[in-house]
């Protein structure tokens, strides 16, 4: 399984990649390549969340270790 660090920079990446094949699809008044960057926006939000969820259910991930001093 990928650890909750993995998931959140695919997410940020995915959302990035979506946007601006979002904005070209927009530019390029092409609705399918318009579709398809919001499609894996979403994607990278969801894999963004799956991180952060890993990291509230894993009491020894990086982030609790921070939090707690």
């Amino acid at each position: 399984m990928k650890d909750s660090k993995t998931d959140k920079s695919e997410g940020m990446i995915d959302k990035a990649a979506g946007k601006i094949k979002e904005a070209l699809g927009k530019a390029s008044d092409d609705k399918s390549t318009e579709a398809e960057g919001k499609a894996q926006a979403s994607k990278g939000d969801a894999k963004r969340a799956k991180g952060n969820v890993k990291d509230a259910l894993d009491p020894g991930s990086d982030s609790q270790k921070t939090n707690n001093p």
